[in-house]
């Protein structure tokens, strides 16, 4: 059973941004300190990607752990309340990710992929391992 009604419920669920979330603005904001230009939410690509180095071909997707379901990840743990709905509903956007990074690799794009956990507990560590991957494509 919930703790809270079906109206605060959906009141606190839509306050869950897909968009310039803090892990997101984090990442940007230490690539852009370090010299690198991008563009973000870019529509005409699959998945509207956070991140676009069109410089570098590469893609940043920088995913909360809960709603992309990190694998091993404590914060991918399933609800305790209406499971049902929840595993149905992670496991959609889990097989959406896979489509879109597939499409995205057709067109030629390199994906990076970084975790809301790894961004909390080691983010100067995490953009390093970025600038290496950019640096070894480029």
């Amino acid at each position: 059973m919930d703790i809270y009604n079906r109206e605060k419920r959906s009141e606190i669920m839509s306050k869950v941004r897909s968009k310039n979330t803090k892990p997101e603005m984090l990442v940007r904001r230490s690539l852009h300190a370090l010299g690198y230009r991008y563009r973000v939410h870019v529509n005409n690509l699959p998945g509207k990607p956070d991140i676009v180095l069109s410089k570098h071909k590469s893609i940043i997707f920088t995913n909360g752990c809960f709603w992309h379901q990190h694998p091993g990840c404590k914060k991918a743990s399933l609800p305790k309340t209406n499971q049902e709905f929840w595993r149905h509903k992670l496991k959609g956007n889990v097989d959406r990710d896979f489509i879109t990074h597939k499409k995205l690799k057709l067109a030629g794009w390199r994906i990076i992929t970084i975790w809301e956990c790894e961004i909390e507990n080691n983010l100067q560590g995490t953009i390093s391992q970025v600038v290496k991957k950019l640096e070894k494509y480029f």
